[in-house]
């Protein structure tokens, strides 16, 4: 018996244990594969009709133990989210709502037409957790991972310098050294964290957003935290997963302008400023990502997204005259 089957047959009889009812006969479990997580899943098939999810995450990760908490948290505001059936702390195992396969991603070769009802029921999702009153985002903090401040960006950065730049195009430690202590990175980090905290997803790009009944629902949250609104759109427009027309991005951010509008908490007068901001800040952290994961953990399929990320980093960071250095260093890997 390979360990894969082992496992199945474990989780298995731990969703018999909790879900007495299902016939065993026809239970099935199938892994699915799912990005960079740490976290496990797979489709529970209970009957031809019915299907569930199961989560089996890493209990040394602290945020994965909060996922629950967060995914009512979201339920209790109205924001669209996996239903929770069962959770088994001590083994690290959640059952959760099978909202299907259907991603934004998925959605990428059809007409814009299509796409962007898709996008803009995401963005309504996305504007009710940005406009939750302080008095609610406070019930939900003791469950959330460290806040976007000044130092997180600051990582971000790092993380870029050393897996994308240094791990994976071989820039020389010198010069990434000299890269990375660019008075203006650290100028962007010190502007970001001083403007007004709401609660972001942290990673709202195409492949965190379900499509169901046409509508957005929100996964992948357990790493929301306060930040900046910005942030979330910039994973979002700027996701290397997806190809946006610079006229499909006006349109997208003018729909999340007029949302914020209507729910009475307008966008700030430098609210394009802060996402180019945030936009570099987002690239950075994805390639990093991408290098890290390609390269030290072995997963290659991430290497992919390196060139079009890039390209989109190159594109803002040679919009800030302060960061030509960073520009000329990007231009080179062409």
């Amino acid at each position: 018996m390979t360990s894969t089957s082992k496992t199945s047959d474990l989780l298995l009889r731990q969703t018999r244990i909790h879900f007495p009812r299902l016939e065993e006969a026809k239970v099935k479990i199938t892994p699915i594969e799912k990005g960079g997580s740490d976290r496990k899943f797979y489709r529970v098939r209970c009957s031809p009709e019915q299907t569930i999810i199961l989560v089996k995450y890493n209990l040394e990760r602290e945020e994965n133990r909060h996922y629950v908490a967060i995914a009512e948290f979201l339920a209790g505001h109205g924001i669209r989210a996996p239903r929770i059936y069962f959770h088994d702390p001590a083994e690290g195992l959640i059952w959760i709502e099978d909202l299907g396969k259907t991603d934004l991603w998925s959605s990428r070769e059809e007409s814009w037409i299509v796409r962007r009802a898709f996008y803009e029921s995401a963005l309504g999702e996305i504007v009710k957790l940005h406009c939750l009153s302080e008095e609610a985002a406070r019930t939900i903090h003791e469950n959330l991972p460290a806040e976007f401040d000044a130092a997180l960006y600051r990582w971000e950065q790092s993380y870029f310098f050393e897996n994308c730049l240094g791990r994976f195009f071989g820039v020389e430690a010198r010069e990434l050294s000299e890269l990375a202590a660019l008075p203006s990175l650290a100028g962007i980090a010190a502007d970001l964290a001083q403007r007004p905290r709401v609660l972001v997803h942290r990673d709202f790009q195409s492949q965190n957003i379900i499509i169901r009944n046409g509508q957005a629902h929100l996964i992948d949250f357990q790493g929301m935290r306060p930040g900046l609104a910005e942030y979330d759109l910039a994973s979002l427009l700027f996701d290397p997963y997806v190809t946006f027309s610079r006229a499909e991005c006006e349109e997208l951010l003018a729909d999340y302008e007029a949302k914020r509008t209507a729910a009475g908490q307008p966008v700030a007068p430098d609210f394009r400023a802060t996402f180019r901001f945030c936009g570099i800040q987002r690239l950075m952290q994805a390639l990093g990502a991408y290098g890290f994961l390609g390269l030290v953990k072995g997963s290659k399929t991430f290497l992919d997204h390196i060139p079009a990320a890039i390209e989109s980093l190159r594109g803002l960071v040679g919009e800030i005259p302060e960061l030509k250095r960073l520009s000329v260093a990007l231009e080179r890997l062409r």
